[in-house]
């Protein structure tokens, strides 16, 4: 293709892409969230896009959330933009296998100047620590991690919502790889199982929200 002189066209991003970008350039992050982000660089640890971020405050405040539970510390950036939206008494429970991520996320709450009561950091594998967790006790839960343990998870989050609570699962969309009939391989159709055990439980209100790797949130119903 080429212009009105002749030459090329410049590239353009696509619509998609530029809805995504603006909703992430929209989103400004203080110091203790960039300092926990340079924290997640320097140890190869992953961590939400600002957008899934600021997503995760605005649901938490939408549901007055006092009990979250996250599955997946990493750093503490998720736990950071839950902890922005939830009621000033809220508890963050906060589950991660790795030892040197729970360090890491401890001075990140730290340096956000956030009490030491306000969370409960939990070192151990989720698949031995969600069943320990209360029944109906929880306002959100965050499923993070790798995608071949999210049913597992998903199951695990729905048990322990209250009514009217949350759960939100990041990278649902598995990199997008979902929508590929072609793609089988277990991570993907750990995705799919995990998208359909929350559209088949007739409780639970769910919505796809095209953000950073893709989030899936559905509330339970009353």
């Amino acid at each position: 293709m080429t212009d009105s002189e002749g030459g090329p066209h410049p590239p353009t991003a696509s619509p998609d892409s530029a809805l995504i970008d603006y909703a992430e350039s929209a989103i400004v992050e203080d110091d203790a969230l960039l300092a926990a982000r340079d924290r997640a660089d320097e140890l190869g640890a992953s961590a939400v896009a600002p957008a899934v971020g600021a997503l995760l405050a605005l649901l938490a405040r939408t549901c007055d959330a006092h009990a979250v539970v996250e599955i997946g510390t990493g750093v503490g950036v998720s736990g950071l933009w839950l902890l922005n939206g939830m009621a000033a008494d809220g508890v963050l429970t906060t589950i991660d296998p790795e030892p040197e991520h729970h360090r890491a996320a401890r001075q990140s709450f730290a340096g956000a100047d956030i009490a030491p009561g306000r969370t409960r950091l939990i070192n151990g594998a989720p698949r031995d620590v969600l069943p320990r967790l209360a029944d109906e006790s929880y306002d959100l839960v965050f499923v993070d991690g790798p995608l071949i343990d999210h049913p597992r998870h998903v199951t695990e989050a729905i048990r322990m919502l209250r009514p009217g609570g949350v759960v939100v699962v990041h990278n649902a969309t598995a990199d997008g790889a979902v929508a590929d009939p072609a793609r089988t391989d277990p991570p993907v159709a750990a995705a799919r199982e995990a998208a359909l055990l929350i559209a088949d439980d007739e409780r639970l209100l769910p919505v796809v929200i095209p953000l950073g790797a893709g989030v899936l949130a559905a509330t339970k119903a009353r």
